[in-house]
């Protein structure tokens, strides 16, 4: 079997209300898919990171079509590793791992249709066949009464049975943020694990401050309190919030394992949260979760895009092992979680070309279909192609 084409797909969809966390503020969701063919007619899909970007991303995807074409699609490292070998200096973050990631995603899709199999059957087989998920939403938004707006959203995402739910903040003033968070958890009740994310919003002291602050409403982790490389900060918040049973998140703008490794080596997280799409694909992330069950840290993967990054984060969390193992694992303690984004996202919804991923009672069953277990809904393609 050899590659015979690379094509990249830019997508992106305009929200009728504009949603934001503690940087950023918008209305637009963007995806970038990969298509990789081969001569026996088995095609793999996957999605590079698209973040705001729009055709850069495709551009750079398919400036590689020359080390890619003509190649073995089971020859997935020597791939990967030829088109970083290529950009030296530039693998190392930002838009070129994106583009690696969803190529290496694409190829694995390959692999497992080729081979008439999940993906999660060639990487040791599944540990777990429902996969915990939390609702990743309460974002900021134009409501007059940011409070009441998202306790109503909070309510609905019990009613659809999540069992975990994660919030934004960093936005307001911390004792405003605060009353969120309170008027969040009362709505939920006390057993519903509560996770923060201000997404790089505060120095180390700010950090603590609000840390301590929130430890009274039980929450279970604050996400990237501090600049996401900002490995010494991390360590004073961590010392601080974690004697008052908060633990700390961080990675999701963290590219391949090697921006990872003093993180994990001075345990400046408890919970690591590659994306995916960005960090290097599925064979890196893979990687990263090893590192980091090594140092007793959890993989909790970022996902914020469309089935292909859900499906891929599915297929990685079936085969982690239990972080410790228990004889009763509970979610997000000893057995692994996963981010999933609830905030409107049509291309998330439409991309596939069979049903939407779904959670039931706070889990997500694992795809059996051959590969990642999707195909694309074209005219979705059509619908929301740019460029």
């Amino acid at each position: 079997m050899k590659i015979t084409d690379v094509k990249a797909y830019t997508l992106q969809a305009k929200l009728p209300e504009y949603f934001g966390a503690s940087q950023t503020w918008g209305n637009n969701r963007n995806a970038t898919l990969i298509e990789i063919s081969t001569d026996e007619g088995i095609s793999g899909y996957g999605e590079a990171g698209a973040g705001r970007e729009t055709t850069a991303g495709q551009a750079l995807v398919e400036s590689f079509r020359p080390m890619i074409v003509g190649e073995d699609p089971f020859d997935i490292e020597k791939i990967t590793q030829n088109i970083g070998r290529t950009l030296g200096s530039g693998l190392n973050r930002g838009m070129p791992v994106r583009a690696i990631s969803g190529i290496d995603m694409a190829l694995w899709d390959i692999v497992g249709k080729a081979l008439k199999v999940p993906i999660y059957k060639l990487w040791g087989g599944a540990v777990r066949t429902k996969i915990p998920v939390y609702a990743t939403g309460l974002y900021y938004t134009e409501a007059k009464d940011q409070a009441r707006a998202r306790t109503e959203e909070a309510a609905t995402y019990l009613r659809l049975g999540f069992k975990a739910m994660k919030m934004k903040i960093g936005g307001l003033s911390l004792k405003d943020d605060l009353k969120q968070i309170e008027a969040v958890r009362k709505t939920i009740g006390p057993d519903i694990p509560l996770m923060v994310d201000a997404n790089q919003a505060y120095n180390a002291y700010t950090a603590i401050q609000m840390g301590r602050g929130m430890a009274q409403y039980n929450v279970f982790w604050f996400e990237e309190p501090v600049p996401y490389d900002d490995l010494q900060s991390y360590l004073e918040v961590k010392a601080a919030l974690n004697p008052l049973g908060i633990a700390i998140a961080g990675g999701e703008c963290l590219y391949t394992r090697f921006a990872f490794r003093d993180f994990v080596a001075k345990r400046g997280f408890d919970i690591a949260q590659p994306d995916i799409c960005n960090t290097g694909g599925p064979s890196e992330v893979r990687k990263i979760a090893t590192l980091c069950h090594t140092f007793g840290i959890h993989t909790f993967p970022h996902v914020w895009g469309g089935p292909f990054a859900v499906a891929s984060s599915l297929h990685l969390m079936a085969t982690l092992p239990l972080n410790p193992p228990a004889r009763n694992p509970l979610p997000f303690f000893q057995a692994p979680g996963m981010e999933f984004d609830r905030t409107p996202n049509p291309i998330r919804e439409q991309l596939a070309a069979g049903p939407a991923f779904d959670q039931h009672d706070g889990v997500i069953d694992l795809p059996q279909g051959p590969g990642w277990g999707v195909e694309v809904n074209w005219d979705t393609v059509k619908r929301y192609q740019v460029g």
